[in-house]
């Protein structure tokens, strides 16, 4: 099947499965491998991605259903080897262990600031929800999240 699409602001067009996961066209026939996969059930969060601009787990989409839209990676959000301010935050306050779920965290946490500039502590909590880290704990994720959030506020 042939897909028409846009990856990180290119316009794309595929031959695929169309029951072939999203996540699999990304890293397999693409070689967009920022996104990762941990769980293929939909439940960790760490390939993350933004479709339309709504976070979506990309281990649970078929590239079927992604046929004119827009699809967001982590390396269409951060440039490689050039931390963000959110990569800065979650480095500063020691929230990064062994870094595997930190794509999806950052595509999460992107999609909310760009929805919700100031978010409050629970609507954080909630937009990370779907992203487990097993070496953290989340309290300096969320800080992360309030200082991006804060410096945004200074800098406007």
């Amino acid at each position: 099947m042939k897909i028409s699409l846009t990856i990180n602001g290119a316009a794309r067009a595929l031959e695929a499965a169309p029951l072939k996961r999203l996540i699999d066209v990304l890293r397999e026939d693409l070689g967009l491998t920022g996104t990762k996969e941990g769980c293929g059930e939909g439940e960790c969060g760490t390939c993350t991605v933004l479709i339309d601009g709504d976070p979506m787990n990309a281990c649970l989409i078929p590239i079927g259903q992604c046929e004119g839209r827009t699809i967001t990676t982590v390396e269409g959000i951060v440039d490689a080897g050039k931390p963000g301010a959110f990569e800065k935050a979650l480095i500063e306050r020691g929230a990064v262990q062994c870094g595997f779920c930190t794509p999806g965290m950052v595509v999460a946490a992107h999609a909310l600031l760009t929805k919700t500039p100031k978010p409050t502590e629970g609507e954080i909590r909630e937009a990370m929800a779907g992203n487990i880290c097993r070496c953290t704990g989340y309290k300096r994720i969320v800080e992360a999240v309030q200082a991006v959030a804060a410096s945004r506020e200074v800098a406007r």
